[in-house]
């Protein structure tokens, strides 16, 4: 049984509302002591530094950094015809919905003779990062390759654990991904070491084919992992950009009496299949739908493979069922809990969703769950986690470009407003920026 909030009778502020929706997370700063070392050797000895931490923690050392592309090819050709299959529709369903995010050219004329242009601009290059862990995640390669691609992007390269099953290389379902997204760099590195040779770059001395080659750094690192390549990205964060600080993955519902129990009960396991910390958790004005949930994740639970893991998160302090008045009373709750994935069980489900601010994506009706979102909706899965959705976007082709202002004004546009320029540079007691403008009209100046 999930255990359960029960706001009922009760009108919480915000801030009340906040401390009391079930909440787990993983505390960062407890591993900076042992990440920042990492980090630190791997800045200043570089290659060889993150094979020494990757033999040490996963215990194998891959014969070199970078995958031949021999490797990856082959990873492709023995690739399951079927997962291949399901690999290049969710790629395809993707490319649709990413290749409409490309901003345009913004031109203003401000006045005769001024003008301002914003452009975007791609990052040069980027690092993808893809988990190992309890799972394989050809699809988060998916996710972070192709709004990178469709921004423009010129370099990347993605980086991934190596595998003591797999000779040293990242797994083979990972490496055909890249293949079928045309991604020929791609790094057997992981953990914190990872992202700091992402970071700081290297060179690639223990590889046989190409003995001395360079890894070059990258100017952006996105995608998820565990705290130790969280943290390691806070630590890096300023010598490169980063997608967000990635906690564990969360689940809310908001549901009334018309959902159908069993499939918020498989909604709910979904998420708690991904890991022990993983958040689920039941949004409803009905006692009586909380109840046939509970009785539904009896049955369920005890059926799926990942049980164990399953219940744990279920049953831990991050899950629960939370009970509220009424519909108005949820969509507060919802908004304060900022859920990564938000799904809307409701009657006029659409209308619903069309009230939420806060959530990192949301799913609408009974045949829009999160599952599908992991793979093959055309919506991009890495998404803001413990909160942050009340102020952060998924990932997206605007994660990879940069806005730059262009500034183009003539002589006669700069004397018209050089006197409120002059006015301002002397308010802020900036008088060389006054300066700055009334030398340009200077007769020595000319």
């Amino acid at each position: 049984m999930l255990a359960r909030t029960d706001l009922r009778g009760s009108t919480p502020t915000l801030a009340e509302l906040r401390r009391a929706l079930p909440r787990g997370g993983t505390d960062v700063n407890a591993v900076l002591d042992t990440v920042g070392p990492v980090v630190h050797a791997v800045a200043e000895r570089g290659t060889a530094a993150a094979l020494d931490y990757g033999e040490r923690f996963d215990g194998v050392r891959p014969a070199s950094v970078r995958v031949p592309s021999s490797v990856i090819g082959d990873a492709l050709a023995a690739l399951d015809p079927a997962v291949a299959d399901a690999l290049r529709e969710s790629i395809t369903r993707a490319r649709a919905v990413h290749a409409d995010q490309r901003r345009q050219t913004s031109r203003t004329q401000v006045v005769d003779g001024g003008v301002v242009s914003e452009k975007w601009i791609p990052v040069r290059r980027v690092g993808l990062y893809v988990p190992g862990g309890n799972a394989v995640y050809p699809s988060s390669v998916i996710m972070n390759v192709v709004p990178a691609q469709e921004a423009g992007v010129g370099s990347l390269v993605v980086a991934s654990p190596p595998q003591k099953d797999f000779g040293g290389w990242p797994h083979p379902t990972i490496l055909a991904a890249c293949a079928l997204l045309g991604v020929d760099e791609v790094w057997a590195v992981g953990g914190a070491q990872g992202i700091a040779l992402l970071t700081y770059g290297g060179t690639d001395t223990d590889a046989a084919d190409a003995p001395g080659a360079v890894l070059d750094p990258v100017d952006l690192i996105t995608g998820p992992g565990n705290i130790y390549v969280t943290a390691a990205k806070r630590l890096c964060r300023g010598v490169v950009g980063i997608d967000s600080e990635a906690g564990p993955t969360e689940i809310a519902i908001l549901a009334d009496e018309t959902a159908v129990p069993e499939l918020v009960a498989a909604d709910l396991i979904s998420q708690a299949e991904h890991d022990v910390l993983a958040a689920s958790v039941l949004v409803t004005d009905s006692v009586e739908l909380a109840d046939a949930v509970d009785a539904a994740l009896d049955g369920q639970v005890a059926q799926t493979k990942h049980r164990e893991r399953v219940a744990t998160a279920l049953a831990g302090k991050q899950s629960g069922v939370v009970l509220v008045d009424d519909l108005d009373a949820g969509l507060a709750v919802v908004d304060a809990y900022a859920a990564e994935h938000l799904e809307i069980q409701t009657r006029d489900a659409a209308a619903v969703a069309d009230r939420v601010h806060n959530a990192g994506a949301i799913f609408v009706g009974n045949y829009a769950p999160v599952s599908l979102g992991d793979y093959c909706a055309g919506s991009n899965h890495v998404l803001p986690t413990s909160g942050s959705a009340r102020f952060a976007s998924g990932l997206s082709v605007q994660t990879f470009l940069k806005g730059v202002h262009v500034i183009d004004y003539d002589e006669a546009a700069l004397r018209d407003v050089a006197d409120k320029v002059v006015t301002l540079a002397q308010a802020e007691d900036l008088p060389a920026h006054g300066d700055a403008i009334t030398r340009r009209f200077m007769e020595d100046a000319r």
